[in-house]
């Protein structure tokens, strides 16, 4: 699977001819948007209102949490729910939850654990839907575009990151907090009105229990080979490097000393990154090969995480921000796409939650850590402390296991008949994916 595909040589731009793929594209972009100056303004206001960065990781977990509490849960309800229904319910909840931190912050100095209450909350939502919009992504355009689509929807996730700091910066200069949470607020009614058009099929449902269902996806990626490395490899990347993105405020305003107006800055340049390896995965995975991609983006990650940590001035963090978020993404996104490439239709809700588990539970978990021990010793050895960390591990895996990442090169694990009906049974050999035969041993 990881071999060049011609597909995806139709290049980055390829799934907009879909005009319900541009649609929801688009409108999950606007309020992507909205979402990043929210993020941005509540970690200025929590870093100034505590001065500690242990409350910055915190509130940044508050958010990640539920992926891993409600994960499992938000795959198995996407592979039996109406997913159009689904994304409906968890938007209008955000949607709620931002109106009433903007009414908070219009109205007075809300305190620190009410904002992290209500970013779980928002959390717990997301976390419900995550899979379903992941999910709904096949069905918005041919197989041979899902690459591009997966690459473009981390894009305008990442582009939302670029845009939205630096119209957080502006917003909260002019107006105050309340103004940048409250275009958070309007921008859901876009990601709403594109959700409205959607035209999805039916859910196959089986019978069986919410958790019978995670129990499915949680053997499939047990025997899947691919998916097993897909999960190691994930597991020392969100859990050492990714919580360096919860601390990014800390570093301008109390490192730095480089103000909103650093903060804006450093999150902008590591979107930016972002957004420029979600343009290039597609032809990197066509020329290159999906597993080639997704190890020199690890193997690199640590030395420019420990550049980050020790640049003297805004200037040069901001550069080594802009290639920490260019090598991050790219292992991040070859997860997610390698994943979802992997995964039969009927279960790939299910595959796609036990992700979102390990960016749960791994990066608020490494964000909380990591935010302590700052406050204790300082940032920059602790950002050193975790690329050293990273770096250890993976060569570790390199020696104990000098294979390990060769099962991307196999084919996807099959899935025993009497594990799914008849309906899902239909679908995943119009897939492409074959049955096994009874050998019990398989």
């Amino acid at each position: 699977m990881t071999a060049p595909d011609p597909a995806v040589r139709r290049g980055p731009f390829a799934p907009f001819r879909h005009r319900t793929f541009l649609a929801f594209w688009t409108g999950a972009f606007l309020s992507n948007i909205g979402t990043w100056m929210e993020a941005v303004g509540i970690g200025i206001y929590i870093t100034n209102r505590t001065g500690q960065a242990g409350w910055t990781g915190l509130v940044a977990a508050a958010g990640f949490l539920p992926g891993g509490l409600l994960g499992p849960v938000g795959g198995a309800l996407a592979d039996r729910l109406p997913r159009k229904q689904l994304l409906l319910t968890t938007t209008t909840i955000q949607t709620v939850m931002a109106g009433y931190l903007t009414f908070l912050a219009a109205t007075g100095h809300p305190a620190p654990w009410l904002v992290t209450l209500i970013v779980f909350i928002s959390g717990c939502a997301n976390a419900i839907g995550f899979p379903t919009y992941q999910s709904v992504l096949p069905d918005l355009v041919p197989r041979e575009d899902l690459i591009g689509a997966v690459a473009l929807s981390s894009a305008q996730w990442n582009l939302g990151r670029v845009i939205g700091p630096l119209l957080a910066g502006v917003v909260i200069e002019a107006g105050g907090y309340e103004w940048a949470f409250a275009v958070n607020t309007v921008s859901f009614l876009a990601v709403i009105a594109a959700i409205a058009l959607l035209r999805l099929p039916p859910p196959t449902h089986d019978g069986k229990s919410i958790l019978g269902s995670v129990k499915q996806g949680v053997s499939y990626v047990r025997r899947d080979p691919g998916l097993r490395v897909v999960m190691g490899f994930m597991f020392i990347n969100t859990f050492l490097a990714a919580p360096f993105i919860a601390l990014v405020p800390y570093m301008s305003l109390k490192v730095l000393d480089a103000g909103k107006r650093g903060t804006s800055i450093l999150v902008t340049v590591q979107g930016l990154g972002a957004v420029i390896m979600a343009l290039s995965l597609a032809a990197l995975a066509a020329r290159f090969g999906s597993r080639r991609v997704m190890l020199t983006a690890l193997w690199c990650l640590p030395p420019v995480l420990a550049l980050y940590g020790v640049m003297p001035n805004l200037a040069l963090t901001a550069l080594m921000l802009f290639l920490v978020g260019l090598v991050y993404f790219g292992a991040l996104s070859s997860f997610m796409s390698i994943a979802q490439l992997r995964a039969p239709a009927a279960i790939r809700g299910r595959v796609v939650s036990l992700l979102a588990v390990v960016l749960g539970t791994l990066y608020p978990l490494g964000a909380v850590i990591q935010g302590q021990l700052a406050d204790a010793i300082g940032l920059r050895e602790v950002t050193l402390m975790a690329a050293g960390a990273m770096l250890v591990c993976l060569i570790a895996m390199k020696l104990r296991h000098p294979r390990f990442a060769d099962a991307l090169e196999l084919p996807p694990a099959p899935i025993a008949p009497d594990e799914l009906d008849p309906h899902e049974v239909a679908e995943i050999t119009a897939d492409g994916i074959p049955l096994p035969s009874a050998d019990p041993s398989m």
